[in-house]
């Protein structure tokens, strides 16, 4: 086993411990199929949560997206998001107006991984996810064969605040819906509004207004 192995091991064991990380697969079960998760974003610990919940043998193809700007500005963030958990790094700004910030994503997917995705593009303390951005929709158009799964995961607000460093353990669940597609002719907005409802739906208690 390699150090990179372990240490994914022994995080996911202490996500487990300090959140109970317990996976609710309630509109498909794990498999091993190219799948994006999306979910809603509220810390730096979302992705971590989602990957420890997931089974063992999907986490090895399962890459989740991390900001370039915060995961790479120590030797240990960098190491630990593309050592352990092969992390594709985005930028929140575009350093060039031709940039296409989903160009690293798009060829994860054409190698065949899987993601972890925040269609918000930023974290929210509101309770609720904000508009999602047409990232979901442009990753939908070009892969209509990958599997979209709404993805819930809550209290890791109360774990990982915002502006916070040290978790505080609270019990914490993330929710796996039924899988989305982009729907023959259905437009950007109608898809992310849907997209985003099927992620408020799966909180445990409901959509509400």
């Amino acid at each position: 086993m390699t150090l990179a192995q372990f240490t994914g091991l022994a995080l996911a064991g202490i996500a487990r411990l300090i959140t109970g990380a317990q996976g609710h697969w309630k509109g498909c079960p794990p498999m091993a199929e190219q799948r994006i998760y999306f979910a809603n974003h509220q810390s730096h610990f979302d992705w971590v949560l989602i990957w420890a919940a997931l089974p063992g043998d999907l986490r090895a193809q399962t890459r989740p997206i991390a900001a370039r700007d915060y995961w790479t500005s120590s030797p240990l963030k960098q190491w630990i998001t593309s050592a352990v958990f092969n992390a594709i790094y985005v930028s929140r700004t575009r350093s060039t107006p031709d940039e296409d910030p989903l160009e690293p994503l798009v060829e994860a997917l054409g190698q065949g991984d899987s993601l972890v995705i925040f269609p918000e593009g930023t974290r929210s303390n509101k309770g609720e996810p904000q508009a999602f951005k047409a990232g979901l929709f442009h990753l939908a158009e070009q892969f209509p064969q990958v599997k979209l799964i709404p993805t819930w995961i809550d209290n890791v607000q109360r774990v990982m605040p915002k502006g916070e460093v040290v978790p505080v353990p609270i019990l914490c669940t993330v929710t796996f819906g039924a899988p989305m597609q982009l729907q023959p002719g259905e437009e950007k907005r109608a898809f992310l509004e849907r997209t985003r409802a099927a992620v408020l739906a799966l909180r445990p208690d409901g959509a509400r207004p």
